[in-house]
């Protein structure tokens, strides 16, 4: 049997060949990797902004309680002692419409 020996030119077309196919699948497992760190990255993303958004909304009801009138004026009451204006003690002032 008789071997035919190749050509540089062929071994370069060859190993030129085979580095763009290794160079393709590499991308190709580099660009799969990255759809997956960043499938992951987004969930992870979306669960903490669902939870800040509980946190807000409960936030929110804290403050609606805090403000309400009905405590505001029992703290006024109790803890600061005030008391409802007297009739002297209101000024009435009465403004004219303008024509």
């Amino acid at each position: 049997m008789v071997r035919k020996t190749l050509s540089k030119k062929e071994i370069a077309a060859g190993l030129l060949a085979v580095l763009t196919v290794i160079g393709f699948l590499t991308f190709y497992i580099w660009h799969q990797a990255e759809s997956i760190r960043l499938g992951y990255k987004t969930r992870d993303l979306e669960q903490k902004f669902q939870t800040l958004k509980k946190e807000v909304e409960a936030l929110e009801a804290k403050r609606s309680e805090l403000l309400s009138l009905h405590r505001v004026e029992w703290i006024a009451t109790t803890k600061l002692t005030l008391v409802e204006p007297s009739e002297d003690q209101l000024i009435h002032i009465h403004t004219d419409p303008e024509p």
